[in-house]
């Protein structure tokens, strides 16, 4: 399979799962606005508890989801960057250059608008990274929906911005939101790691094994004060990319975990976080509230800080000849991508539970901010897209060439 057609199939598994997540976000905000509201609650509060001897876990079923099932999906992320660091698009120093620095300004510009109108707030300044994150999912649905009006080279932009994007977010989740921690915790964590380590380097293609010292290394690290997502993405790291058995046959567990989860985060994973997080009660939101500086800032930070950064740094890296521009593409495309990494929405939302564990606190304003400020990203982003110029690639192969704006 050409990396042309590799690209259409991971962009096409992302841009149904964006549809779903649409979907379900609507849902989401139908329900907490109805009739139904009672019983969307009692579906958030439901409560699960596992017991294990003395091991007890107990918790609402939104923490399940947002502790449990999304540290499933950040072991996808940690399986994503690894084989992007070892073997693809971030593998060697040119390729990373572009999408590393743009996504360096897409965090750093973002959080210094939230800063700005939240400075003096040290509470509300725990929000500052919410709008540092960009969802591939929605992004790449839209690019979708463009087809060939949009080049490869700026759809794999995109995707190893995003990648890289994550890696910022995970960065951010193990610095600044992990709470008091657990020595004990934190030492059955490292031993099961050290295990992980050893099956790694011993040559272990079972699944089965990982998953079990996964599953104690998420529990270890859940009970440590570390955010428990971040067990996925060390397990990620563990898991061999290729392996040489001694009978001369190659495995690929890496590739096969992420293969087989890719449908599950897609479809399952992300639907019900973006279910059990999106449900806002529009009635308890005013125009004051959303012009209050958390809101505020979350909103700018997205849609403004996040085309300035990524746009900003990508011009100053390409024409320093640190980086070269996307092939087949000009100005006016790049800027609309950089427009579409406003889309923070679901790692925005992670973020915002992590900041302010209370849906309450901001009534709702905070989440709502996420929404809107993803929303007008992606309506923005489609329609520079949409009138840059660029024609569909005729049966020939040609393809005029967009205008600059340079």
């Amino acid at each position: 399979m050409s990396l042309e057609h590799k690209i259409e199939e991971f962009i096409h598994k992302e841009s149904s799962a964006g549809v779903v997540l649409m979907f379900v976000t609507i849902a989401a905000m139908v329900l907490k606005n109805s009739p139904l509201a009672t019983a969307y609650n009692a579906f958030l509060l439901t409560p699960v508890e596992v017991r294990f001897g003395v091991l007890h876990i107990g918790k609402p079923l939104l923490l399940w989801i947002n502790d449990g099932l999304m540290a499933v999906f950040f072991l996808l992320v940690g399986l994503e960057v690894k084989q992007e660091i070892l073997q693809g698009h971030l593998s060697t120093l040119q390729k990373v250059a572009l999408p590393g620095i743009a996504a360096l300004g897409g965090m750093v510009l973002p959080a210094l608008i939230y800063a700005i109108f939240n400075w003096n707030e040290p509470f509300a300044m725990r929000g500052w990274a919410i709008p540092t994150a960009t969802d591939i999912a929605f992004s790449l649905g839209i690019l979708s929906l463009l087809g060939k009006r949009v080049p490869v080279s700026l759809k794999i932009f995109l995707m190893a911005l995003a990648i890289i994007d994550d890696i910022g977010a995970i960065v951010i989740i193990a610095l600044f939101y992990t709470e008091q921690i657990s020595i004990v915790s934190m030492i059955f964590a490292l031993a099961a790691l050290l295990a992980l380590f050893c099956m790694n380097i011993w040559g272990v293609v079972r699944r089965g094994a990982y998953v079990l010292v996964g599953v104690m290394l998420w529990v270890s690290v859940l009970k440590s004060g570390v955010h428990a997502t971040l067990a996925g993405v060390a397990l990620a790291f563990m898991i061999p990319l290729e392996i040489t058995d001694r009978q001369g046959k190659k495995h690929t567990p890496a590739k096969s975990f992420e293969d087989d989860l890719h449908v599950w985060a897609a479809f399952m994973i992300l639907p019900l976080f973006a279910f059990v997080n999106a449900g806002i009660q529009l009635s308890e939101i005013s125009i004051a509230e959303m012009l209050a500086p958390v809101p505020l800032g979350i909103m700018l930070g997205l849609f403004i800080g996040k085309q300035l950064g990524v746009f900003g740094f990508s011009w100053l890296a390409i024409r320093s000849g640190l980086a070269a521009m996307p092939e087949g593409s000009d100005w006016r495309q790049l800027y609309g991508v950089a427009l579409l990494t406003g889309i923070g929405f679901t790692m925005s939302l992670f973020i915002d539970g992590l900041a302010f564990d209370d849906g309450k606190m901001f009534s709702y304003a905070d989440r709502m901010a996420v929404i809107v400020g993803s929303l007008l990203s992606g309506v923005a982003g489609y329609l520079v897209l949409l009138r840059s110029g660029a024609a569909e690639v005729d049966d020939s192969g040609a393809k005029p060439v967009a205008d600059s704006i340079s």
